[in-house]
């Protein structure tokens, strides 16, 4: 079915009434089942992350507005993989949207309590998606374009109508340095873009992990210690692998960075005083001159 049969009848709660509507930013797209108001909210989500990684084999695992786990692999299976080892319990009953299309070994791992989003399919993996009674979503408009049908994030609020333009920033090469005096390897700074890509879309406070194009946490949506709660859910993934923070770090964050062997921290912008800590514990330090703040 395609978006003009979708029929909404509750909101995240069953007393609540939910609708959707079509608009000249929607996307092409049909789906084998009725999708739920909180369905949509996962799907999205799970677009916007794939979307910085179109062009290679990428997977995200989302649980209504949050980011589960998001990899890369040489092949797609290797980078559905890849997300359901680093978060297997969410996996179970996440959305998973990925960036090519989907064959016999990326169905297999997949329940009924799945849903799985994809440009396209093998007739293999839709006979067997059938079979299982999973629902899948067919991406029809190329997520190359994607971002131009983002819009205005709009909030009905008691004191007013809240209005925000998409976040379509990049990394910029003018203000992506280096400011530690250890120097991050080809390999790190690759896991560190992709981290902050990764970042970039998780509620705030976020903090995400990465190892080899893979989050081993993500911490989102906390009001203190995101940094410990990441580093705990990593355990001993941390070692060597890459911090991405949208917020400014404490001296206390990177002490904690430190005792969870972390490799490269990359941030938006660091005091002398947590440059300087970082030098201690030879932790390279990337600034990006930005935040991305998402509430």
């Amino acid at each position: 079915m395609n978006i003009d049969d979708l029929n909404i009848t509750s909101g995240e709660n069953e007393f609540q009434v939910a609708s959707i509507e079509k608009n000249d930013k929607t996307i092409d797209y049909t789906t084998s089942k009725n999708l739920s108001y909180v369905n949509i909210i996962s799907i999205t989500k799970g677009l916007d992350v794939v979307s910085e990684f179109y062009d290679v084999n990428a997977a995200v695992t989302t649980s209504g507005a949050g980011i589960c786990a998001v990899a890369l692999g040489k092949t797609l299976s290797e980078a559905v993989e890849k997300t359901m080892d680093s978060n297997p319990i969410d996996f179970m009953n996440s959305v998973l949207v990925v960036s090519q299309e989907v064959d016999s070994d990326v169905v297999r791992t997949l329940k009924p309590s799945n849903i799985v989003v994809a440009p396209k399919y093998t007739k293999n993996a839709i006979d067997i998606l059938e079979k299982l009674d999973i629902c899948y979503v067919t991406i029809n408009t190329p997520l190359a374009d994607y971002k131009k049908h983002l819009s205005n994030d709009v909030r009905v609020t008691p004191l007013g109508t809240l209005t925000k333009a998409p976040n379509l920033s990049e990394l910029n090469k003018d203000t992506f340095k280096v400011v530690s005096k250890t120097k991050p390897t080809v390999e790190q700074i690759e896991d560190a873009v992709f981290a902050w890509k990764v970042a970039k879309h998780a509620n705030s406070q976020a903090i995400v992990i990465a190892k080899d194009l893979k989050t081993t946490a993500i911490s989102q949506g906390l009001q203190t210690a995101s940094v410990e709660f990441a580093l705990d859910y990593s355990c001993d993934m941390s070692k060597d692998a890459i911090l991405a923070s949208d917020l400014a770090v404490t001296v206390h964050d990177i002490n904690a960075a430190a005792q969870g062997r972390i490799g490269l921290v990359i941030l938006p912008f660091a005091s002398k005083e947590i440059v300087e800590k970082a030098d201690k514990y030879s932790i390279a330090l990337i600034t990006t001159g930005m935040t991305n703040a998402l509430y």
